[in-house]
């Protein structure tokens, strides 16, 4: 681990998932991710998860949005107000943008889809242990361009705003470097192609993202976009 990155507790884990050969695959992928040792438990309602809720001090839950006796997403915003120190992360076959933003607005740290291969999800589950908010990036593209068209009908209803002291003293906050991988991340890029295009580590990337939700005071790469956005950090 890179010097200066603090570990994030990932056990005990929670899988929420009806499907029961999703929650088998995501039980192993922990497993290849925090060792023998994990301690993962399992649900497959929500009722059910709200049991595990009520005995268990999680570190992170793996959450799917559609379940037999209800939605997912409220279950991110009741689990968020009772247990805050769990890090949520959405785990869904779902990538429709009002769902993506109801799961983050709740307090989902990031939103991977079931899709994916076992390496790509692994690598996120990774990422998370070190202080990241991994993003689907194909969700992240869909995101980004609904926010790119609302913020271009607001500014053709409205005229240029001058640049706010908030601005001003977030680009002050935010180093150059900072500044660059925030860019790159509105694009849509993941940590890891970040870490190709810029000549870095897959670590490195994440801990200065890390660094940029904290100073922004979010804790989602879709979050940070939304923020450097109303403050003008990105063109």
């Amino acid at each position: 681990m890179p010097e200066g990155t603090v570990a994030i507790a990932m056990s005990p884990a929670l899988i929420v998932d009806d499907d029961s050969r999703m929650r088998l695959r995501m039980r192993g992928l922990l497993g290849q991710c925090l060792g023998r040792d994990v301690m993962v438990l399992e649900a497959d309602c929500l009722a059910a998860a709200r049991t595990v809720v009520e005995h268990t001090a999680l570190a992170l839950s793996l959450i799917d949005v559609g379940l037999p006796d209800g939605s997912g997403i409220d279950f991110i915003g009741w689990l968020r107000e009772r247990q805050p120190q769990a890090a949520l992360l959405v785990v869904s076959a779902y990538s429709e943008e009002d769902t993506v933003l109801a799961a983050l607005r709740n307090g989902a740290i990031g939103y991977l889809l079931k899709e994916r291969e076992d390496a790509e999800l692994l690598q996120s589950l990774r990422s998370i242990q070190h202080g990241g908010a991994p993003i689907d990036p194909f969700v992240a593209r869909r995101i980004l361009a609904l926010w790119s068209q609302t913020t271009a009908h607001t500014a053709e209803a409205r005229p240029a705003p001058v640049a706010s002291g908030a601005s001003a003293v977030a680009e002050d906050v935010l180093t150059e470097r900072e500044r660059e991988i925030l860019g790159l991340v509105a694009r849509g890029y993941s940590n890891r192609e970040i870490a190709e295009l810029m000549a870095l580590s897959r670590f490195t990337v994440e801990d200065y993202t890390k660094r940029i939700y904290r100073k922004l005071a979010v804790n989602s790469r879709t979050a940070a976009v939304f923020e450097a956005q109303s403050l003008g950090l990105l063109s």
